[in-house]
């Protein structure tokens, strides 16, 4: 019997912050469910500051990728600020080897992000 792991996906308010922690591999499956707290949370009238907590997500595809570039596209256009949470693995390797780190802003840590954002 195959054990597929469960994604899990969050979004609460911190400050002038949303936050948004998702866990488990992010895939084609179950991007449409982080999609939908990406876009509940960019509804925040004014400036939005997300903070996306990727730590706990082993592997992201290319359909993940889209969702967090589209995020900065979005966040981009309204003049916020997005800030991922990432550490080292699979995440910051993708964003590396695509040269969308230089892109991002990036965090260690979810205090790390606040911190940043405040």
């Amino acid at each position: 019997m195959i054990v597929i792991p469960a994604f899990d996906v969050q979004r609460w308010n911190n400050g002038p912050c949303v936050i948004v922690r998702a866990a488990g591999e992010l895939d084609m499956a179950v991007a449409p469910r982080l999609r939908a707290e990406v876009d509940r949370a960019l509804e925040t009238p004014g400036h939005p500051c997300l903070v996306m907590d990727l730590t706990e997500v082993p592997f992201c595809d290319s359909v993940g990728l889209g969702i967090l570039v589209g995020a900065l596209t979005r966040i981009r256009d309204t003049h916020g600020r997005l800030i991922l949470v990432v550490g080292p693995g699979m995440i910051t390797h993708l964003l590396t080897i695509t040269n969308l780190n230089r892109h991002f802003e990036t965090c260690g840590s979810l205090r790390e992000a606040l911190d940043a954002a405040a």
